[in-house]
């Protein structure tokens, strides 16, 4: 059995998308970052850094942090959503790093300055949307010849996806990256992606 320690961000929702594609049973342990639940002594034990997701496997007795950590901790342990051909395990490795290195604290800066900051600076907006929108472009190209990321649905996808999913909330729009909004709405569509966009409930 998982525990899944996690709450409604991009970061947290990757794993319980990547949890109901596998069909894994879980158990949700909500970590309200707004009340700062992640640095009780509790969860600091389970996840130093004091960042959501982590998990814990009964069966195997592991603890694991890092949304990307998991995501391949989970492929490896169901033997799906990561290939394991060497050229096509390590496409889906790179674009993973990608969302963590790039997509994740990009479009992160954005949603803070655009939305959270207690004063809004132009300077810091116009940088992370400018840059937001490279990467949009960056993946609607990559999507111009493959239904996915890397061709075949994958953990690059579950990655990226509760990112892209924010454009809205951004203030943005992805009518002018095509590719990225077909495979937008194609994930979308999927049951499994829904239910892990609801949890915590």
């Amino acid at each position: 059995m998982i525990d899944l320690y996690t709450f409604t961000t991009p970061n947290g929702r990757k794993v319980s998308i990547m949890l109901e594609e596998v069909n894994l049973p879980y158990n949700v342990h909500k970590i309200d970052i707004t009340k700062g639940d992640q640095f009780t002594p509790e969860f600091v034990a389970i996840n130093p850094n004091s960042k959501i997701p982590a998990i814990i496997d009964s069966d195997t007795n592991m603890t694991v942090f890092e949304s990307g950590a998991i995501l391949i901790y989970l492929a490896e342990k169901t033997g799906k959503l990561l290939p394991t051909e060497q050229k096509s395990r390590f496409q889906v490795i790179e674009w993973l790093m990608f969302q963590m290195a790039s997509v994740g604290p990009m479009f992160g800066q954005l949603n803070h300055f655009k939305r959270f900051a207690p004063e809004k600076i132009p300077y810091a907006i116009e940088r992370y949307e400018k840059e937001t929108l490279r990467l949009y472009g960056v993946l609607d190209k990559q999507l111009s010849d493959k239904e996915f990321i890397c061709g075949d649905y994958s953990i690059a996808d579950i990655a990226t996806y509760p990112w892209v999913a924010s454009y809205e909330f951004q203030g943005l729009t992805l009518d002018n990256h095509p590719n990225l909004k077909r495979w937008f709405e194609t994930i979308q569509q999927r049951q499994a992606v829904q239910r892990g966009m609801a949890v915590p409930a």
